[in-house]
């Protein structure tokens, strides 16, 4: 059985004891092999069962499970206020965008208006939440591919903006900024010219970031018509986010249902772009998450802006000591990082909700492999996996 033939489709039991006769009549059969849970190649502990053909795959089984924790159980046993601290976990790189989706939903039921500086602050901190989430994959992917340079400048980029994020939130990773009407706490004075600086700072060095990946010949060789998905796989899987639209899928909640304060940065002239390509392979997918971190930090300093031509006043609503939330149901959808994280919530009109169901953006991003791996060689899967931009926390919830 040649390389460039795949065998068709079997079942497990039959592609183990299937024997062909290949190259120079030596017996070939069909090889079942795991890759993970532990394995530099999955992000963490995500499981892949593939059946290989010499070097070609076969088929692929993404195994998940290894970090569920049931927390759509945990968030139903917890009140409002206590949910965000779980409901920012999931995806670790996107903290702050994850705990949106909660507050959002429950000021929609409560009828609540936030203050015009909340909707503002949270959109500047959701922006560069989103640019922390794009430089460490754009940092991670080449390390992956064996060019250990750019994740080092990534983390520079990452550094300064995390600090800044800390100075507001108090934490590195898991900000609990977020509070039901707004923000827990003001803005510390000076930070808007900080974060201003930050952005600068970040815009300016971003070109030797980008120096190192663009038109760079190994990794274009290694990347380019490599792990193609086609638009209609990646509508049917449901993929959303950047890997969507590196397959041409011209959608993003921001312009499309627009929430915070995208309403207006998404207008015709505005800061606010959707970026696509067509290609859909993996050098598409880095090329839609370098071009989307410009546009995040044009969105960030479009905040700013306005943020500093806003008067003082509140960050938040004062709430009751017990929050109830009015009986009935409600989905929320945002455009996280990784792509779409909604949030279906049913009250029943206590303190905590009746159900709590999470949509994650990576469980349909990790999906969509059992498409896109079968046909590929074993060499092109880490690359392939390294393009799907996925946490594995935010597969198992």
């Amino acid at each position: 059985m040649t390389e460039t033939t795949a065998s068709p489709r079997r079942s497990p039991r039959q592609r183990a004891l299937t024997v062909g006769v290949g190259a120079g009549s030596l017996a070939t059969a069909d090889m079942v092999l795991n890759i993970g849970p532990q394995h530099p190649a999955t992000h963490g502990v995500l499981r892949l069962r593939i059946v290989v053909d010499g070097e070609r795959i076969v088929s692929a089984e993404p195994i998940i499970g290894y970090m569920h924790r049931g927390a759509e159980k945990l968030f139903e046993v917890r009140d409002y206020r206590q949910i965000l601290v779980l409901a920012n976990r999931h995806d670790w790189l996107s903290a702050f965008s994850n705990e949106l989706g909660v507050v959002l939903g429950v000021e929609h039921m409560l009828g609540m208006e936030v203050p015009e500086r909340a909707t503002w602050a949270r959109t500047a901190l959701a922006e560069l939440n989103r640019v922390l989430n794009h430089l460490m994959f754009l940092g991670s992917y080449p390390l992956e591919l064996g060019a250990i340079t750019p994740v080092f400048y990534a983390f520079r980029e990452r550094e300064e903006l995390q600090a800044v994020l800390e100075e507001v939130s108090g934490g590195r990773m898991h900000y609990m900024f977020n509070r039901v009407g707004g923000l827990k706490e003001d803005l510390p004075a000076g930070w808007l010219g900080r974060v201003d600086k930050a952005i600068v700072n970040v815009r300016k060095r971003l070109p030797s970031l980008e120096h190192l990946i663009v038109g760079n010949e190994i990794l274009e060789a290694r990347t380019r018509r490599v792990g193609v998905l086609p638009r209609e796989t990646a509508l049917g899987f449901g993929v959303s986010g950047p890997i969507a639209r590196a397959s041409g899928v011209d959608v993003d909640l921001r312009r499309d249902a627009p929430y915070l304060a995208y309403g207006e940065l998404f207008v015709k002239g505005g800061p606010g772009r959707v970026v696509t390509r067509d290609s859909g392979d993996s050098l598409a997918r880095l090329e839609v998450l370098l071009e989307q971190t410009r546009v995040s930090l044009d969105l960030a300093e479009a905040c700013l802006d306005r943020l500093i031509q806003l008067p003082q006043g509140p960050i938040n609503v004062k709430l009751p000591k017990v929050l109830k939330v009015p009986e009935g149901a409600i989905y929320t959808a945002t455009e996280n990082p990784l792509g779409f994280n909604g949030y279906f919530l049913v009250s029943r009109g206590e303190k905590t909700p009746w159900r709590l169901k999470l949509r994650s953006a990576s469980f349909n991003n990790v999906s969509v492999l059992t498409e896109m791996l079968p046909g590929q060689l074993i060499s092109d899967m880490v690359a392939i996996l390294g393009s799907m931009f996925f946490v594995v926390g935010d597969v198992d919830k």
